[in-house]
């Protein structure tokens, strides 16, 4: 039976209708979500709208992490953040990466307490990040120290002849791209990297001595690599 008119019309008012309630229901609940996450995560950087004390996991290997620099930030600037934990359980990492995470952690003490909490192990850049905070927090069977710097690298020099490769090269100068895997270091060459590892170690060690109001001598009797449990920390 053909539609007349009159119910065409109908039917497009009715259609409109329809869809103009469907936009204001989802702007309504657009509005709800946005309410609830300010209700919950506040308007400044994230943080809640009442006053607490954030707890930040640092976990694994240390690598520059640009997320995890950005949210001590957040924090560093929430209003609404009164104190830091800072949950660290970490074997160590990169030099750079412990640097760039324990300078933010500096920033971040200048403005609220903060205090680190070892789990199983805070050792080296890991133990670094820990010397930041203000105090630092350990069970007695957890594990920390290892100050000091590692580099480590391959010599394939013996499987290369086994294997019947040579490698030729053409250098600038006598310790460009030095160490090599593929042939034994030389004296200067080891030189170099002592220098460079010496430089990142002073470094490390006056953190430390400055970090645990520890004289430097007292700071290099322990900057041996050691490892200490959390009750030979406390000592």
């Amino acid at each position: 039976m053909a539609l007349r008119a009159d119910d065409l019309i109908d039917r497009r008012r009715l259609r409109r209708k329809l869809t103009f309630w469907r936009v204001v229901a989802i702007g309504i609940v657009a509005l709800g979500v946005i309410a609830l996450s300010t209700w919950f995560y506040g308007d400044d950087f994230g943080g809640s709208t009442v006053d607490h004390i954030a707890k930040v996991k640092i976990e694994g290997t240390i690598t520059e992490d640009e997320e995890l620099i950005k949210r001590l930030e957040t924090i560093r600037l929430s209003s609404k953040v009164k104190g830091v934990i800072l949950s660290i359980d970490s074997p160590g990492g990169t030099t750079v990466g412990g640097e760039s995470i324990y300078e933010e952690v500096r920033k971040l003490a200048a403005d609220k307490p903060v205090v680190a909490e070892v789990g199983t192990l805070a050792a080296s850049a890991g133990y670094m990040i820990a010397s930041a905070a203000d105090h630092i927090v350990a069970r007695k069977t957890s594990i920390v120290g290892s100050i000091g710097v590692l580099i480590q690298y391959p010599d394939v020099s013996g499987l290369m002849d086994k294997l019947g490769v040579k490698l030729e090269e053409v250098k600038s100068s006598p310790l460009k791209a030095a160490p090599s895997p593929f042939k034994p270091t030389n004296d200067d060459e080891r030189a170099m990297v002592r220098k460079l590892i010496l430089d990142s170690y002073n470094w490390f060690v006056d953190i430390v001595a400055e970090r645990r109001k520890m004289t430097r001598e007292q700071a290099l009797a322990l900057a041996d690599g050691s490892i200490f449990t959390g009750r030979q920390g406390v000592a």
